[in-house]
């Protein structure tokens, strides 16, 4: 899979008129939770709150195994919730599965 040409993108890219449409809005930390701007669409939105690894002032295998436990949920997450959008369950039951998932 080629990653040429991916980069960080501003919010505004996808607030904008013509911006791809969302199923879902995921975010990673409970303080941009917030800060979230009105999304076109008014896809799905959800919380998974992770510590951020950025912060951590211990850079020795600790930090490793926290970024790899970090991966490894958000792997299990977007995985379940692939296989769930692709069952085709109501966009209500979709939606508290998507925000149970913050639970897990």
């Amino acid at each position: 899979m080629s990653i040429a040409g991916l980069r960080c993108k501003p919010w505004t890219e996808f607030t904008r008129s013509g911006a791809p449409r969302m199923d879902f809005v995921i975010a990673l930390d409970q303080e941009t939770a917030f800060q979230h701007p009105h999304w076109r669409g008014q896809p799905e939105t959800a919380t998974w709150a992770y510590d951020p690894l950025v912060a951590r002032k211990d850079k020795s295998m600790d930090l490793a195994l926290a970024t790899l436990n970090t991966l490894h949920s958000l792997r299990r997450r977007i995985e379940l919730l692939v296989a769930l959008h692709a069952r085709g369950v109501a966009r209500s039951d979709l939606r508290h599965d998507l925000r149970d998932m913050s639970h897990l």
